[in-house]
């Protein structure tokens, strides 16, 4: 098979995987209400068929990406299929609430592998340049895409047949992607065969999953009660834990020299603090239209076509432009405009037509976000050793889901209460509901316009000649 053949079939089994792992994020939330009357949740339970899936997904990241590292990228690739296809199936066969939340937490950690492995094959496949960036454009906007066609391929697959195939589409897709995988990937792993750091890796794995877990929790608690509190608390002492382990132990599950590479400590932050705003925006403008604008389910996701068509259209012209501009220019620049797109929303009243209100805002984000993702993968594993590609991958993914979790409880719990003042002073619901979404919006401006200045620290593009990458 010749060369670009293969490679191109790799690009092909790693987005498959990515576009999987991002869809099942959003794609249940449509398919809850039918869950709840097959199965008997409760309120709460019901919460769980998310949080469950987040939980594993965030919290074992870090450990899958250095997993493919020390064991070789294609086989733990292909281990995270495997847990991904049967908790798929067993999610679409569960008669029993308890299986069902069991199916969804494998699924996450099936994605914890899965996500950063993908990255990483792609890091190792495709040499350093156009090729990669291409590669990581198509792999950003696949991501990009499933994140933002969730509810929409929800709702057309729990109208057309049940909720049980949200889970079970996955598995002929599972499959494919596996046989794709065997055939064209080549095994690659770190160097020296180093050990797992055990002790590191239940630290950050049950750090990261206390620290999501009292994130998710202000669904239904406040920020000041016993359970966030004591996860937040609990997760700030086992994470510091795990940074004093790594600095003695041989072979670190994370070397914190990583984070002396300036590329990779500020791509980090960006993300961080983009996603933090941009998983708001699928959120809150998914409310407006079936809450205020009257949209039913199906035609708020045909809605959300424009803003999926933006994120592959700007990830597309990212990746052209990284070999020529470099990486800092398109985070600045896409920070920039996603800023500009969440000011712009926070204009928004409950009179104002989809057209005028939300289709320009919502291009102008999800345009910038395109010229951010693959920007900031390029940025956070450019100058790395070869041997930390699942490490660094897992970095970058495990920041981008983190700062999306914080990022949709902090401005939910604002959103909240400012809908609940401006209620309080007797305006009708559709205007309190936009007070609260437009009051989310005005943050989510300002965090990203942060970003757009953190941007600035990335080290501008490497002159002929000069081996050594920016550190801090």
């Amino acid at each position: 098979m010749r060369t670009e053949g293969r490679t191109g079939l790799v690009l092909l089994a790693s987005c498959l995987a990515q576009f999987m792992v991002v869809l099942d994020v959003s794609i249940v939330n449509v398919a809850l209400p039918a869950m709840r009357t097959a199965l008997g949740f409760d309120a709460e339970g019901l919460a769980w068929v998310v949080n469950a899936y987040t939980l594993a997904f965030a919290g074992f990241l870090l450990l899958g990406g250095r997993a493919a590292d020390l064991f070789g990228r294609r086989r733990v690739f292909l281990v995270g299929l495997g847990l991904f296809g049967l908790a798929s199936l067993i999610g679409g066969l569960a008669n029993d609430p308890a299986l069902l939340l069991a199916a969804r937490a494998v699924q996450g950690l099936g994605g914890a592998v899965l996500s950063p492995a993908s990255l990483a094959i792609l890091q190792t496949t495709y040499p350093e340049g156009a090729s990669r960036s291409r590669a990581f454009g198509w792999w950003s906007a696949v991501g990009g895409i499933g994140g933002a066609t969730g509810g929409l391929a929800g709702g057309v697959l729990v109208g057309l047949l049940s909720w049980r195939w949200i889970f079970l589409v996955n598995v002929p897709v599972v499959v494919l992607t596996a046989v794709l995988t065997v055939a064209v990937v080549r095994e690659s792993r770190a160097a020296g065969r180093p050990g797992l750091d055990v002790t590191g890796a239940v630290l950050v794995t049950a750090g990261l999953v206390a620290l999501v877990y009292g994130v998710v929790s202000t669904e239904t608690e406040p920020w000041t009660s016993v359970p966030v509190l004591g996860s937040l608390v609990a997760a700030a002492v086992l994470l510091t834990a795990f940074v004093l382990v790594q600095r003695r132990v041989r072979d670190p599950l994370v070397p914190l020299s990583v984070f002396r590479i300036r590329s990779v400590t500020t791509a980090n932050v960006v993300i961080l603090l983009v996603s933090s705003a941009m998983f708001s925006m699928w959120f809150f403008v998914s409310l407006h239209m079936q809450g205020v604008l009257g949209f039913d389910a199906l035609t708020a996701g045909l809605a959300f076509l424009p803003q999926s068509g933006s994120v592959v259209i700007g990830s597309q012209i990212s990746s052209r432009l990284l070999p020529r501009v470099g990486a800092r220019a398109l985070l600045v620049g896409g920070a920039a405009l996603t800023a500009a797109g969440f000011a712009w929303f926070a204009f928004l009243t409950p009179t104002t037509s989809w057209v005028a209100g939300v289709l320009g805002p919502g291009i102008a984000v999800s345009l910038g976000m395109g010229l951010v993702f693959p920007a900031v993968t390029t940025a956070a594993t450019s100058g790395v050793d070869g041997g930390l590609a699942g490490l660094v991958s897992g970095l970058v993914t495990t920041s981008r889901q983190i700062g999306g979790a914080i990022g949709l409880s902090v401005l939910s719990t604002l959103a909240v209460a400012r809908a609940t003042s401006v209620g309080a002073s007797g305006a009708p619901a559709p205007a309190a509901s936009t007070a609260g979404t437009t009051a989310a919006f005005t943050v989510a401006a300002v965090v990203v316009g942060v970003a757009a200045l953190v941007a600035l620290l990335v080290p501008a593009p490497a002159r002929r000649g000069s081996p050594e990458p920016a550190r801090v």
